[in-house]
C-alpha cells in the first residue's frame, strides 16, 4: 500500500510542476486516503497480533 502512496505522490509532484492542478490535487487526495487506510489497517493489526499473543500464554 505505500507503494501506491509514494506513486500517487509523484504522480501529484509531476503534474503540479506541469501545471495540471487538478491532477495534482486528485493525486494528493488518493495518496493521504490510501496512506491512512494503510495505517488504519496496520494499527488493527498490531492490536489484534497482541490480543492473540496474550490469549496463548
Amino acid at each position: 500500500m505505500f507503494g501506491w502512496v509514494v506513486t500517487f505522490l509523484i504522480v501529484a509532484l509531476i503534474a503540479g510542476v506541469l501545471g495540471f492542478g487538478g491532477i495534482a490535487g486528485a493525486s494528493i487526495e488518493m495518496a493521504k486516503m490510501i496512506f491512512f487506510v494503510a495505517i488504519i489497517l496496520f494499527l488493527i493489526s498490531a492490536v489484534v497480533g497482541l490480543l492473540r499473543g496474550r490469549g496463548r500464554a
